[in-house]
């Protein structure tokens, strides 16, 4: 069984250029990728902030954070390149991005 999956290019471009933006020394911890429709579906049951046809099961976003930069920090540097879709909870410990239309929340 073939476990791997395409990222959409655009998504990498997007993501590489944001801890550039916060002279983050290009590092980024990945929280959390592509996700399977079974493992997305489950992730819905268990929460109402997961989208049920949420942009990781196509590979088009990312959730992560880069070591050192507070996280509020790297949303303003995501919001300003003006692509995709930016989200941040303030609970959570990771910005999201994605390659859909852009929009924050």
């Amino acid at each position: 069984m073939d476990l791997t999956r395409t990222i959409d290019v655009q998504l990498l471009e997007h993501v590489n250029l944001v801890p550039k933006a916060v002279d983050g020394a290009g590092e980024i911890h990945v929280i959390s990728g592509y996700r399977s429709p079974e493992y997305n579906a489950l992730l819905v049951k268990r929460s109402r902030r997961v989208a049920q046809h949420s942009l990781h099961v196509q590979g088009q976003a990312l959730d992560f954070y880069v070591p050192g930069v507070k996280l509020r920090e790297i949303r303003r540097a995501a919001l300003r390149l003006q692509y995709g879709g930016v989200g941040f909870l303030s609970r959570a410990k990771f910005i999201h991005l994605d390659c859909g239309p852009f929009r924050t929340w």
